[in-house]
């Protein structure tokens, strides 16, 4: 099995030989296209025949190959269609009471964590209250010092923890076991008792070929019309981040959620290597936050007398964050013209307000290293992961706001961007050795580029000014030593940028269209400044 799934890998396609062998693969030989095509349906091994064991007389368990129907005319809603044609089909073929979804590029780690989740569902005392069980989303192709962020440490180790006492975590789309009557909306009620036992009982008497023809219905493109489905039953469709919203509802029909970290990670996945990558990722899943925020879903309407305040705070705090990108565009730009017109925005050096500046920026990075480093991170990795937020506030944050905004305005169409992660050899040894990937140009990378370009030239203007006037100098810190200080701290972020832009000869450099734009878009916003 190993050496098919190497096999497939490195030529992309079903080796010949497989193809043959299953009528499902065959179908597709009278596809024209994939975005057009009928519901090709083949159960690969029935786990109700005796004669369907591993090489060891194990029995095999039920293993389906679905590829639900497609037209152009009706809209198939993604990853959340998908997942309602698949909840259908599972429910004909075997009915398990419980459903783990994971995501085509993660695998199970730790083959204990199913028994976990079921320890939760079937606990005497409070297992019936919980819809679902999440897993953190850890990654397996991490770099020691985390080059992109990607971990989300401190969230995952502390934050996501926290909501378990104020009704349950988020489900984040991926290494999740839900219950099947709550994902297919069911309400919560308190006499709910859960009879594993009497459900594993429920058994399908059709053959395997009869199923097959009779399930196709269920996964056709008509089959959800007028129904609720997408709406009420299974995953929420409108949305790019339909996980956070049928978590929401979930919970909102009285279920709660737990989350669970064993030692060994329940499942691993394979995080962006390359910076834009990463930037098209969170610009998806803040757009879809933010829309949710937006909607009839917003938690602190939708989750009234439904879910805690507490809970519908936590949610407020990641729908938001696409809002982000306000606040730290402005200390990015404005302090730094400001300083290139002589405006002081911040309390002089000697006036005993910088104290209370100096209190909350020392305090609050000193607890957030402290943080880090107690969940297991590294200094550089600290340091990469502000780096990081930095970037994505910049860039992907402020693409999701306006692309929320047009869509509310009417003039975008919604759209499921799916993050790349292959990538050649040069790219994969550049990432080991932790360089920041640019290599294409990208409107993020110009906006980047231009801020940091920016700053670099605010701080040279700050330092002319301290330099050249020495009778002036003392009083110029004095005056504007804030200001200078926090330029010179946002060009020590972007250092690896001006690398990109500047120094670097490898392929991942920052191309040269997106220098020469920068440069100019960053003089002319200091002109502007100071004339």
């Amino acid at each position: 099995m190993k050496m098919r799934i190497e096999t497939t890998t490195k030529l992309n396609q079903i080796p010949e030989h497989i193809y043959k062998q299953h009528k499902g693969f065959r179908e597709w030989n009278f596809v024209t296209s994939k975005r057009d095509h009928q519901t090709i349906l083949q159960i690969l091994i029935d786990g109700r025949d005796t004669d369907a064991v591993d090489i060891e007389g194990n029995p095999l368990p039920t293993l389906v190959y679905l590829a639900r129907e497609k037209r152009p005319q009706y809209h198939h809603h993604f990853k959340a269609g998908a997942m309602n044609a698949l909840i259908r089909i599972s429910s004909k073929i075997s009915n398990g009471p419980i459903i783990l979804n994971v995501d085509c590029d993660m695998y199970s780690n730790n083959s204990e964590s199913i028994k976990y989740s079921l320890c939760v569902f079937m606990d005497e005392e409070k297992g019936d209250e919980f819809g679902y069980v999440q897993f953190p989303q850890n990654f397996d192709n991490l770099t020691k010092n985390d080059i992109y962020g990607c971990s989300f440490r401190v969230i995952q180790k502390l934050e996501v923890h926290g909501l378990d006492a104020n009704g349950g975590p988020l489900f984040i789309g991926t290494g999740c076991f839900h219950r099947r009557e709550a994902l297919c909306g069911k309400k919560y009620e308190k006499n709910f008792r859960f009879d594993l036992k009497k459900l594993n009982n429920t058994k399908v008497n059709e053959r395997a070929s009869l199923l097959e023809e009779t399930c196709k219905v269920l996964a056709s493109c008509t089959f959800e019309h007028n129904t609720t489905w997408g709406k009420e039953m299974g995953l929420i469709y409108g949305f790019p981040a339909e996980d956070i919203v049928t978590g929401l509802s979930v919970q909102c029909r009285g279920w709660k959620s737990m989350f669970l970290d064993p030692e060994r990670d329940g499942f691993l996945g394979v995080a962006p290597i390359t910076l834009l990558q990463l930037l098209v990722q969170h610009k998806r899943w803040t757009e879809g936050h933010l829309q949710v925020f937006l909607s009839k879903y917003c938690p602190l309407l939708y989750g009234y007398k439904k879910i805690p305040l507490k809970l519908r705070l936590a949610y407020c705090a990641y729908n938001l964050w696409a809002a982000n990108c306000l606040a730290t565009l402005y200390y990015v730009v404005v302090p730094c013209l400001c300083l290139l017109k002589g405006i002081t925005l911040f309390p002089k050096i000697s006036s005993p307000w910088v104290l209370s500046f100096a209190y909350v920026a020392f305090s609050h990075h000193a607890y957030s290293l402290g943080e880090f480093l107690w969940c297991g991170g590294t200094f550089l990795g600290w340091c990469n992961d502000q780096r990081m937020w930095l970037f994505k506030r910049t860039t992907s944050y402020l693409f999701a706001s306006f692309e929320t905004i047009l869509k509310l305005l009417g003039y975008s169409q919604l759209a499921f961007v799916i993050t790349t992660k292959v990538a050649d050899e040069d790219v994969s040894k550049r990432y080991d050795q932790e360089m920041i990937e640019f290599g294409v140009a990208s409107p993020m990378f110009d906006i980047l580029a231009t801020l940091a370009i920016l700053n670099l030239l605010g701080s040279f203007g700050a330092i002319k000014k301290v330099t050249m006037h020495a009778d002036k100098g003392f009083k110029v810190l004095d005056q504007f030593g804030l200001q200078i200080l926090l330029c010179l701290v946002l060009v020590t972020i972007n250092l690896p940028v001006y690398q990109a832009l500047f120094f670097r000869m490898d392929k991942g450099k920052m191309p040269s269209s997106v220098t020469y734009k920068s440069i100019i878009f960053a003089l002319l916003a200091c002109t502007l400044a100071v004339y």
